[in-house]
Formats: structure tokens, C-alpha cells, sequence
């Protein structure tokens, strides 16, 4: 046997006390796995943005300013197709009487309950659009239907212009003690709208808004656990036990992958990270990457037996030729995974931390756990007579018999995929985060077709006063802005104070369709706008449109489908034409969760740039250093940085989107796919030194030795990141099926490339 190590020294002093050893580790997993009970949900969209993101520190402003808008939206669609008759109208009305009785409910806006506005002489009437709607005459039905469609606050808000579906928009003012808050609204709601399904079939009931939202995000996690990981956990032992053909091999990396993911989620309880639909998917990331250490362990292990050593043999073997390259890759990986720190998204930070836990936990449970579980368990194996090449010693001959035709595809094949970066754009609707299996996306896509969108960019615009709001050269250039912005393209829907004192100053002036404009005295819109809130009942004033000192209103634009980069340059239009066309003080920018999520992909691709390049820096140093040669860990940077490029560009190609997800890729795939070039370098090196072989018969043993262990954890690890892509959530799927993609390429990079790379560089020296 070669020289005593650091490896062997470590198996035999683990095999020497092996039953401390495992009593030790378990009571470690054991503990740190006690910390899953203080494991807690977010159900919050608000968790994807760090406290100082500068998005959401301006929505906070704004919803300190005026009032939060967290609101459930219940669509109703006659199947008539005609929602102004008696039947329809009663029911909008008992749903709005209904909504007031849901938990933390604050206010309830309906076509119904809409504040209508007339004269009676010097008089305001204000008072309910519909009034015992089972005794509205045909006339009454048409005066309400008109009025209804010539509403700006109305049309395409809680009305569609066909009239054939209508909303009921229920507001929540949550205290924010618990995260059983929104589950607690969403179960009320739907309870509400199936007992309204059940007394009126003829009705279709769709649930959207901010709120159900916000529940789905933590329906999406608690999906993933129940049916992804136990059917992904299935399909990797039975891939273990049909690559690995032992029972006892197959089963002790099952328990370290148990006490891997233990160790992970519990101390993620621990330091109290909540679950998130990012970071619920840690648990599978975990169970495939903790598979890899041990089955370069076990395979090793059995390969030495197969050749006739002894089990306790063929352990300390096994320990001394994978340690360093294991402890490698777990340093690797771990980097990777660290680096999502820089990701502006605390999921990711959260993603990334728990899954570096879990890999730390599972080198050791490989080094210790594993060789001292196995002395304990017996174990046939076949001693090789020779008598036939196996599948890796075949390969390799192929290989580097074919290493020059090898090279120069490999590298047109490498330059092309490269090439479809150029065709990847920024893309991301976080209501379509949601895939259509679960009903939130369906109900928001149906709302979004036929009545309003959930999509909205608001402004605070400023009176530049107290009671400044009623300035007619600040409504005047306020209704500008909303004329402009009527007129653009992606605009559903605006909401603006002018359409209000447009109104009023009508109803005061005799109901004169020729005052619908703003009015042109101050003291005049200051009494109308006094004397219209002292007329509205609770919960319908004007407190989520104008702020307590008068001094600015709130502009919200409802958009249509749109992308985040339309998003961005919609925000950034409006703020200019306030620059442009309005004094200093009304100009704002557009906030809320569709531009906090429109620049949060951005920002987090510009950040994990910073975060992939550290990780690059690092790995390549201690790659250098642990092989003890610069150029090889140079030469280790191409099999490394070429996946991940291969696999966005093949994106570009194919998909041509890339959203928040995405972003992190590069750098946790980093991590990842290192692996393998680390063990094929680290078997190629050693046949260098330790036996003298040239670097044709090196790259041959490297096959031979760590050839199966590579395409047995390759074939895992795509299975494991694969299964990510049946999530519902669409960051989980498209990260996992872009990592499970630059995995494949980092397997054909290090079996295709880097041997006829290596083989090429070195010809030269020898």
C-alpha cells in the first residue's frame, strides 16, 4: 500500500472506535435534526425582498401613507353572460354583505355598494348603487347599467365592458402576529365562494388577488414536500441499488441521506429561517448531493474488493484515495452554494444556507458514518478475474483513441451552445410563478383575460401642501397624467382622484354633463370633497386614495399581461412625464409588488454576477492549491465554466427567457458541477505521481478507477434536480431543470473534453 495519509490514518482510527463513532454521529443528527419543530412558513410574497431593497422601501412608504392593499378579489361570471339582472345583482349584493364578516376584513368594494353620487338641488345624495335589487324595475336595470359602464372607477375594476362579469374586491388590514393569517383568510374565502358555487350553480366563482397570492406561495411548498420528495426519494435508492448491486451499500447511504437532511432543515430551524417555496426545495437538493461523497466511497470501496482486498482493506483504501477529493467537492459545492448569498432574494440566501449546511453535514457522515456502519455490515462481492474489460475501460480506450476528433467537436459543440446566450432576455410575471395545476393561476388568468389584472404600478403624487390636493392646477395637471396614461398601450386600468372630483363637481353643478371636468376653485373642490366623505358610510372613505393632510393622492394603473422589463420602462415612463410636464413635488416613481418583482430579476443577475465570480476565485485557488499544480488547475477552469454557458445558451435556443430563478443558477451549478473534475484530475494526478504514467495511460486509469462513481452521481444528481422541475413553482422547475441540464453538459465535458484537453497539454511536456 502507498504511503501512509491523512486518509488512511482517518479510517483506520474511525474503524479502531467505530461504534463511538456511530453512536456520536446519530446523537449529532439526532440533535441538530430536533430543531425542524421550530421550522415556521412564510406566506408572505414580501420575503422575496431584502428590508433594504429600495422597491419595497417605497411601497412601505406609500402603504404608510395611505393603507395596505392586501385584498382578495372574487370574480363572479354569469353563465347568462349578463350580469345586470335582479338574480345577479343579489347576489353581488349578499357576497358584499359577506365579505364585511371575513377575518381582519376592512373594506369591501362592489358594484353594488359603489358610493353613487346625484343632486337634489343644493343637495349630495350619496348612497348605494343597487338597492333591493329583487325590486329593481326594467328601467332601473338599464339607468344602473349605464351608469355602471360610464364609471372610470368601475370599467374594467369591477365590471368588464361586456358586462358579463363583475368582482367583489374584499380589503384586509392583517394585525401581522402570525403566519396563520393568510391561510386563516384563504380558508374563509374559499368557504365563501364554494357555498356560493353550491346555492348558485349558475355562477363560475374565481378567486384572486394579493392575498391568495400569498397563500399559494405556501401551498406551492407544502405540494413540493408531500409528493416530490418522497417520489424522488424512491427513485434514487432504487438508482443507488441498481448501480451500486449492494444491499448494505444501498442502505447506509440512505441513512446518511436521512441524517443529512435532518441536520440541514433542523438547523435551519434552529436559527429560525422560515420555509419558503425557494428554500422548501432544500430538502431535495440535499438528498442529492449528500448520495454523491458516498457512493465515491462505496464504489471505490467495492472496486478494491473486487480485486481481492478485504473489506476493512478496501475501506481504508477507499478513505485514502477519495478524502481529499471528496473534501473537495463538498468545499466546492459549498462555495456555490454560499455565493447565493449575494442573491438580493433572502430565499435564495436562505437556499443556499441550508443546502451548504446539509452538504457539511454529509461529508462527515460520509467519512465517519458510512466506513464505520459498513465494518459492521457483511458484504459479498465478486473478486474480478480479468476476464473481461469493464464498460469504463472500454470508454476510456475510446477516449484516447479518438482524443483528437474528440477535442475539436467537443469544442465547435462548446462555441455553439455559448453562441444562444445572445438570444436570452429577461422575462418574469410572478403570477405565473404558479403553474395552471394549482387554481390561484387559473382563477388570475381567467380574471386577467376577461375583467382586470392583478398587475398594478401606483404613485404617490404629491400636492407640494396641506390640503394641496384640492388646487385646481394640481387636479389639472394630475387629470393630464391620467389622460397620458389612459392612452398607453398596456394600461387596463386607471384610478385616479380627478375621476372623483370630476364627479362631484358635475353633481354640484345640477348633474351637468358639461362640469364632468375638474373643478376651478379651490375652496369650491376643498367643500365638495368635505362634504362627499362626510356622506360615505364606514369603511368606503377615501383613506386608501388621499393621505391624512390632504396633501397627495394615490394613482394606480392596472396593466395588461406585461413582462418585467415592460414593467420597468412603464414606472420609469410615468416618472418621466412628471418630471417633464409637472412641478417638482409631483413627481414620484411607480411602486408596488409588480415593479418590486419586475426589478428584483435584475438586480439579482447583476448581484450573483459578484457572487459566481467570487466563487470562481475560490474554487479555482483551492483547486491550485490541492492539486499542487497551477497549470492543471487552470486547465480545470474550462470543464468548470463550460456547463454552465452550454446550458444557458441552449436555454437561449430553446426557451429564450430567463427569470429570478435563473439568476442563481451559474453559481450553485458552479459548485456542483466541479465535482467531477475534481475526482477525474485527483485519479489523473495520482496514476501521474504515484505511478508514473504517461498522460494517455493516466487519463485510461482515471476511467478505470473513478469512471463508474462519475456516472453513477451525475446520473443522481440530474434525477434529483430533475424531479425539481415537476414543481408547480416556477422558480423551483426552471431551476432545477437548468441545473440538471448543466450537469449532463459537465458529464460530457469531463468524459469528452477535458481528457483529450489534458492529453493535448501534456504531450507537449513529455
Amino acid at each position: 500500500m502507498p504511503k501512509n495519509d491523512f486518509g488512511q490514518q482517518l479510517a483506520e482510527t474511525v474503524l479502531r472506535y467505530r461504534l463511538s463513532v456511530l453512536i456520536g454521529t446519530l446523537f449529532i443528527a439526532v440533535l441538530a435534526a430536533s430543531g425542524g419543530r421550530f421550522l415556521g412558513m412564510s406566506t408572505s410574497y414580501r420575503v422575496f425582498f431584502s428590508k433594504e431593497n429600495p422597491q419595497l422601501k417605497a411601497f412601505e412608504e406609500m402603504e404608510k401613507r395611505f393603507s395596505k392593499t392586501d385584498n382578495v378579489l372574487i370574480a363572479i361570471a354569469p353563465k347568462s353572460g349578463n350580469v345586470f339582472n335582479r338574480e345577479t345583482l343579489a347576489v353581488v349584493e349578499k357576497l358584499t354583505w359577506a365579505g364585511w364578516k371575513l377575518p381582519y376584513s376592512s373594506r369591501v368594494d362592489s358594484i353594488t355598494n359603489f358610493q353613487y353620487t346625484r343632486a337634489d338641488k343644493d343637495d349630495l345624495i350619496v348612497e348605494d348603487m343597487v338597492q333591493n335589487p329583487m325590486g329593481l324595475l326594467d328601467a332601473d336595470l338599464e339607468r344602473i347599467k349605464k351608469t355602471v359602464l360610464s364609471e372610470p372607477l368601475l370599467i374594467n375594476r369591477l365590471i368588464s365592458p361586456k358586462s358579463d362579469v363583475t368582482a367583489v374586491n374584499i380589503t384586509f388590514q392583517q394585525p401581522g402576529k402570525t403566519e396563520t393569517e393568510v391561510p386563516e383568510i384563504a380558508r374563509a374565502v374559499r368557504a365563501l365562494a364554494n357555498d356560493l358555487r353550491q346555492k348558485h350553480p349558475e355562477f363560475d366563482v374565481y378567486l384572486s388577488g394579493i392575498i391568495m397570492l400569498n397563500n399559494s406561495f405556501g401551498e406551492v411548498s407544502q405540494q413540493d414536500v408531500r409528493t416530490l420528495i418522497p417520489l424522488m426519494f424512491l427513485v434514487m435508492v432504487l438508482v443507488m441499488w441498481f448501480t451500486l448491486r449492494s444491499i448494505p451499500g444501498t442502505l447506509t447511504t440512505v441513512f446518511i441521506i436521512i441524517m443529512s437532511v435532518a441536520t440541514g432543515m433542523g438547523i435551519a430551524g434552529w436559527v429560525g429561517i422560515l420555509i419558503t417555496p425557494p428554500s422548501s426545495s432544500a430538502t431535495t437538493i440535499i438528498m442529492t448531493l449528500a448520495i454523491a461523497d458516498s457512493i465515491h466511497l462505496l464504489v471505490s470501496m467495492l472496486h478494491q474488493m473486487r480485486e481481492g482486498k478485504n473489506k476493512r482493506e478496501a475501506i481504508i483504501e477507499s478513505m485514502r484515495i477519495n478524502l481529499q477529493p471528496v473534501f473537495l467537492t463538498s468545499i466546492t459545492t459549498i462555495i456555490g452554494f454560499l455565493c447565493m448569498n449575494f442573491s438580493d432574494a433572502p430565499p435564495f440566501n436562505d437556499l443556499g444556507n441550508i443546502v451548504a449546511t446539509g452538504v457539511i453535514a454529509a461529508f462527515f457522515y460520509s467519512i465517519l458514518f458510512l466506513p464505520a456502519f459498513m465494518s459492521f455490515l457483511p458484504m459479498r462481492v465478486k473478486v474480478f478475474t480479468g476476464r473481461k474489460k469493464e464498460f469504463m475501460v472500454r470508454f476510456g480506450d475510446f477516449v484516447v483513441n479518438n482524443r483528437r476528433l474528440l477535442f475539436r467537436g467537443m469544442t465547435v459543440f462548446i462555441l455553439v451552445l455559448f453562441a444562444g446566450i445572445t438570444k436570452i432576455e429577461l422575462y418574469d410575471i410572478f403570477t405565473e410563478y404558479f403553474d395552471e395545476r394549482y387554481a390561484f393561476r387559473r382563477d388570475t388568468d381567467f380574471v386577467r383575460a376577461n375583467l382586470t389584472g392583478l398587475d398594478m404600478i401606483e404613485y404617490s403624487v404629491g400636492a407640494g401642501e396641506e390640503s394641496g390636493i384640492s388646487s385646481p392646477e394640481y387636479l389639472e395637471k394630475l387629470e393630464e397624467f391620467t389622460r397620458w396614461f389612459r392612452a398607453q398601450p398596456e394600461i387596463r386600468h386607471v384610478t385616479s382622484f380627478t375621476d372623483i372630483m370630476k364627479r362631484l363637481n358635475k353633481n354640484m353643478h345640477g348633474d351637468n354633463p358639461a362640469y364632468y371636468k375638474v373643478p376651478e376653485d379651490k375652496e369650491l373642490a376643498a367643500q365638495y370633497l368635505l362634504l362627499y366623505e362626510m356622506s360615505l358610510p364606514f369603511g368606503m372613505d377615501l383613506n386608501n386614495r388621499i393621505d391624512v393632510a390632504k396633501s397627495a393622492t394615490r394613482f394606480t394603473l392596472t396593466l395588461k399581461k406585461t413582462s418585467s422589463k415592460q414593467i420597468r420602462e412603464i414606472a420609469e415612463r410615468g416618472e418621466k412625464w412628471l418630471k417633464k410636464n409637472s412641478p417638482p413635488y409631483m413627481v414620484s416613481f411607480g411602486v408596488g409588488p409588480t415593479v418590486m418583482f419586475s426589478y428584483i430579476s435584475m438586480r439579482n443577475i447583476v448581484s450573483m454576477l459578484g457572487g459566481t465570480s467570487l466563487a470562481l476565485v475560490l474554487i479555482s485557488g483551492i483547486m491550485i492549491f490541492a492539486l499542487r499544480s497551477f497549470k492543471i488547475g487552470i486547465i480545470s477552469l474550462i470543464p468548470n465554466l463550460a456547463p454552465a454557458g452550454m446550458a444557458f445558451g441552449l436555454w437561449g435556443l430553446l426557451v429564450g427567457q430567463v427569470g429570478l430563478a435563473l439568476s442563481i443558477v451559474s453559481a450553485m451549478s458552479l459548485g456542483i458541477v466541479v465535482d467531477d473534475t475534481v475526482h477525474f484530475l485527483s485519479k489523473y494526478i495520482r496514476a501521474r505521481r504515484e505511478h508514473g504514467m504517461d498522460a494517455a495511460q493516466a487519463v485510461r486509469y482515471s476511467f478505470y478507477t473513478v469512471g463508474k462513481a462519475l456516472w453513477t452521481t451525475s446520473i443522481i444528481l440530474v434525477v434529483g434536480f430533475s424531479f425539481l422541475s415537476f414543481s408547480g413553482f416556477k422558480l423551483n422547475s426552471d431551476m432545477g431543470l437548468l441545473t440538471a441540464i448543466a450537469i449532463t453538459f459537465a458529464l460530457l465535458a469531463d468524459f469528452l473534453f477535458l481528457p483529450p484537453l489534458l492529453m493535448k497539454i501534456e504531450k507537449n511536456r513529455e
